[in-house]
């Protein structure tokens, strides 16, 4: 399929073949779940931790005699009725992440990108690299394809940390290279722009 590539004022120059099998294909809701559920699970810290019992401190001894004082029974301070005791079945440091078969992620990819373009909120823009490193300039660059400033993912074809530098400080946009996509991101963007070379890449990168 054919589609326009835009420049940076928002005015169709060129036209550039994509990869039906990648931009046009099945949309696969279920794939596009698990990948989104698995990036999430994935980025998880586990670093929660509770004490149970055995690790809060607080003596083991009695309180009281178990008959004849009209208190309930109770064996010890550090129990989880009481103020201060352990914790039962509390969270503990673990992993949460797991592997997603390879399938299931690149169909993921070509279902999320074939959606966007179905929904008009994939454009395909003339390459361009932000010498100057500055936010000001990203977003004088980027003012006439997001005039509305709706939140966009911005999907260039070679690293360039002058062109991410110049974006990271914009709350509405993101900057990642072809190779490193999200599918979470591209999910829930208003409007994905991929550069030029970064479509050329991904009519390969994603037909595997």
């Amino acid at each position: 399929m054919e589609t326009q590539v835009y420049s940076l004022k928002g005015e169709p120059i060129k036209t550039i073949e994509l990869n039906d099998r990648v931009f046009a294909c099945e949309v696969s809701h279920g794939s596009i779940y698990h990948a989104i559920r698995n990036e999430l699970a994935n980025m998880r810290v586990g670093t929660a931790s509770t004490k149970t019992r055995a690790e809060v401190s607080g003596s083991g001894r009695k309180p009281w005699r178990q008959k004849g004082t009209g208190r309930a029974r109770a064996g010890e301070r550090r129990s989880p009725l009481w103020v201060g005791g352990g914790v039962v079945f509390g969270p503990k440091p673990r992993e949460y992440g797991y592997k997603l078969p390879r399938k299931v992620k690149r169909l993921a990819y070509r279902s999320v990108l074939s959606l966007k373009l179905r929904e008009n909120a994939f454009r395909v823009v003339e390459d361009f690299v932000v010498e100057s490193g500055k936010t000001k300039d990203m977003v004088k660059a980027l003012q006439a394809l997001n005039p509305e400033g709706r939140r966009v993912l911005l999907v260039i074809g070679e690293e360039s940390a002058l062109t991410k530098r110049a974006g990271r400080n914009i709350p509405w946009l993101l900057v990642h290279t072809y190779d490193k996509l999200r599918v979470h991101d591209v999910f829930y963007a208003d409007q994905v722009l991929v550069q030029e070379s970064a479509a050329v890449k991904l009519n390969t990168f994603l037909d595997r």
